[in-house]
Parts: structure tokens; C-alpha cells; sequence
């Protein structure tokens, strides 16, 4: 069968819907998008999530671990990621000068038909007799 989708509706009271209102417009989504977040999570964790506030989520299980992670990453890697997108850029740089030159050569080639002999046309023009092999 296809992967249909369902609609969910609920109540939720004023204060609850203005929070979520809220936090719709500050990550830039629509209040359906926070529902529809909201519920892959809880999905995606067999029901076990647990809303709370930010100021809460420094040490909240216990682990010393702060949200969001962070991880710390050697200055070399953070070198060689620039030093590749520098690549990457001279490289797209590099394309587009080629895709330039390949289009003026296209034009070259389209507006010179005059010069172009076919060779169909030199076999009715010429004196000389024609031989044929085989």
C-alpha cells in the first residue's frame, strides 16, 4: 500500500499554543512542522521523549554531557576543510572558464557554414571522370 499520511488533531490550552506559536517562528517553520518534528521524535524513540526547558538541558541526565554536544576538532582539520573548499571553488571557477570558451567555440563553429565543404557536393562539380572500386 503507500506510506499515507494521517491527520493528528488536539487541544491544547492558550498558553501552550502561544509557546508553540513561538517557537515556530524562531526556528522559522510552521506550527505544523513543530507537531510533525515533535512526533517523528517521539516515534523515532519508542515514545521515550521528554520535553524541557533549555535552561535544564546542561545536566539533565545526569551524564555531565551539555546540549547540543560539542566536539572539538584539530585546527589541521579545520585547515585542510578550508584549503579543500578554496580547491573546490577554484575548481568551479575553472569550469566555468571552460564551459565559456566551449560555448565561444560553438559559436565559432556555427557561424562559419560557409566554410564548411561537403563532400557530397564536391562529387556533382567536378571535370574530372570518376572511378569507382571494386
Amino acid at each position: 500500500m503507500g506510506n499515507k499520511n494521517k491527520t493528528v488533531s488536539f487541544r491544547v490550552n492558550e498558553d501552550a499554543f502561544e509557546a508553540l506559536r513561538d517557537i515556530a517562528e524562531e526556528r522559522d517553520i510552521s506550527l505544523s512542522a513543530v507537531f510533525r518534528d515533535y512526533v517523528d521524535m517521539l516515534v523515532a524513540h519508542d515514545g521515550q521523549v521528554r520535553v524541557v526547558p533549555e535552561h535544564e538541558l546542561t545536566d539533565a541526565d545526569g551524564d555531565g554531557e551539555a546540549f547540543p554536544p560539542r566536539v572539538e576538532v584539530p585546527k589541521s582539520f579545520v585547515r585542510e576543510h578550508e584549503r579543500l573548499e578554496l580547491e573546490a571553488e577554484h575548481l568551479r571557477e575553472q569550469l566555468e572558464e571552460h564551459k565559456r570558451y566551449i560555448n565561444h567555440l560553438r559559436e565559432q563553429v556555427e557561424g562559419d557554414d560557409e566554410d564548411v565543404i561537403h563532400l557530397e557536393d564536391l562529387d556533382g562539380e567536378s571535370d574530372e571522370p570518376s572511378f569507382r572500386l571494386g
